[in-house]
């Protein structure tokens, strides 16, 4: 799927969160997902499956309709199963980068999912954000908690930034970071 990227409508404003310090210091910003944001999410998506498919002996049109239709699945899946979630864009350098959609729960808060574009990643922006989003989880005294696939391998990253299991449902693990 080839990325395309629109510019947000002008009323798009971008939103800054000041104790998203190490996130910030490594030039992010974020803003709220629009309808224009779709095609970006959607070729976000498939790079994130790609690697799946890769020995499936389909044509590029094949894999592409395939990740759109699984695309537009879980974006569903995440409209109703997290409705009060906050759906953001990750920029950098005013160009779309990722994103990050957080649900803050009165138990809890929930990293629902955080996804970063390949030249985007391996630079410490996910570590940051994450970061970030326990020094906020810690600072209301919630744990902070993610599904992450069993075979995912940012599972590396969240047990090096101190996520334990607490769960499981079916092909996820529940993720939960708490503190000490």
């Amino acid at each position: 799927m080839q990325a395309q990227h629109t510019a947000p409508p002008p009323k798009c404003q971008p939103v800054l969160w000041p104790s998203w310090e190490r996130a910030l210091a490594c030039g992010l910003t974020f803003r709220a997902i629009v309808d224009a944001d779709l095609l970006f999410l959607g070729a976000l998506y498939a790079s994130t499956r790609e690697q799946e498919l890769a020995h499936i002996p389909w044509t590029p049109e094949q894999k592409t309709a395939f990740f759109d239709m699984q695309f537009r699945a879980q974006h569903a899946h995440y409209q109703q199963h997290y409705p009060t979630a906050q759906w953001l864009l990750i920029m950098r350098n005013g160009e779309p980068a990722g994103r990050l959609y957080i649900d803050r729960w009165p138990q809890e808060h929930r990293l629902v999912d955080i996804a970063l574009m390949p030249p985007h990643r391996s630079h410490g922006y996910g570590s940051a954000l994450i970061q970030d989003l326990i020094d906020e989880a810690a600072a209301a005294g919630k744990p902070l908690t993610i599904h992450v696939e069993k075979n995912n391998p940012a599972r590396t990253l969240y047990n090096r930034l101190g996520f334990r299991p607490a769960g499981e449902h079916g092909v996820y693990d529940l993720l939960e970071w708490r503190a000490a």
